[in-house]
């Protein structure tokens, strides 16, 4: 009996030991829990993909259809290729990119705003697995628009890819580092007007003002020069140079600024996620 009893109280003591140090009995990462967060962020937005896979292909392609019914017949080759071939990639990563960010970003808002934030917080999920969970499900929103707008164009307008790695790893860090992005937003936001904020006066302008429509050598000097500090550039451009073969800067360059942004991004989302910046308050 009183074996029984030192073993249990070494037992109970070892357990507190283990719970003092932070370790985990189910190993160094939490494979079940983190599969169930990126599971639930990738069924948020297949269950209601009428409004986040098929209406982002209806956009792209009335975008296509407007600025060919406007100039495209009037306009001559960009790059060496037609306009459409030409346009048809920046409205791609343009919206590969806000569909990654709109997905993190109101996961985090709606469960802050409902209350229910504390569901995602309290399992034992650490820093690194909770952004790794979120970006699951931009990373999957963002490559299932990707696809889906691709083969819409490839069916309409020809479009075929030249480069299938440089296309898939611009496409691949882009969905990162905007779901990164929507991370942030999602924690520093505290009401939809806020998120409205950062979407209208941060997240639309830097998608327009980066070679979506046009290329940076038709700008004014000052323009260009300002253009090259604006990282979705290099995003859009290289996601046009693996579809088309064409670019206005070094597609290498550009793999080195947006994957340097998107390390950057989801360093700043794992320290806030660990200090719980406006998420434990």
């Amino acid at each position: 009996m009183t074996q029984a009893i030192n073993s249990s109280q070494s037992d109970a003591s070892l357990g507190q030991t283990d719970a003092s140090m932070g370790v985990r009995r189910f190993g160094v990462i939490n494979w079940m829990g983190l599969y169930t967060l990126a599971l639930r962020e990738i069924l948020r937005f297949t269950t209601v993909w009428t409004q986040t896979l098929l209406a982002p292909l209806i956009t792209a392609g009335l975008f296509l259809a407007v600025f060919t019914l406007a100039i495209g017949a009037n306009r001559g080759d960009v790059m060496g290729v037609p306009f459409i071939h030409f346009l048809a990639p920046g409205i791609l990563s343009m919206t590969v990119i806000q569909n990654a960010f709109t997905n993190t970003s109101s996961s985090l808002l709606v469960s802050k705003v409902q209350g229910n934030i504390v569901d995602t917080l309290m399992p034992p999920l650490s820093p690194l697995e909770l952004v790794l969970g979120y970006m699951a499900g931009a990373l999957a929103r963002g490559l299932f628009v990707a696809f889906a707008i691709w083969l819409g164009m490839a069916l309409s307008v020809g479009l075929g890819v030249s480069h299938p790695l440089y296309a898939l790893l611009f496409l691949t860090l882009g969905a990162l580092f905007m779901g990164g992005v929507g991370v942030l937003a999602g924690i520093v936001a505290q009401k939809f007007d806020q998120m409205a904020a950062i979407t209208n006066f941060i997240i639309t302008p830097l998608s327009f003002l980066s070679g979506t429509f046009y290329s940076v050598d038709s700008l004014p000097v000052w323009f260009r020069t300002l253009t090259h500090f604006n990282p979705v550039f290099y995003l859009i451009d290289g996601v046009r140079y693996g579809i088309i073969g064409r670019s206005d800067s070094s597609p290498i360059l550009g793999l080195c600024v947006v994957g340097g942004c998107a390390f950057a991004v989801l360093f700043s989302c794992w320290v806030m996620f660990k200090r719980g910046t406006k998420l434990k308050s």
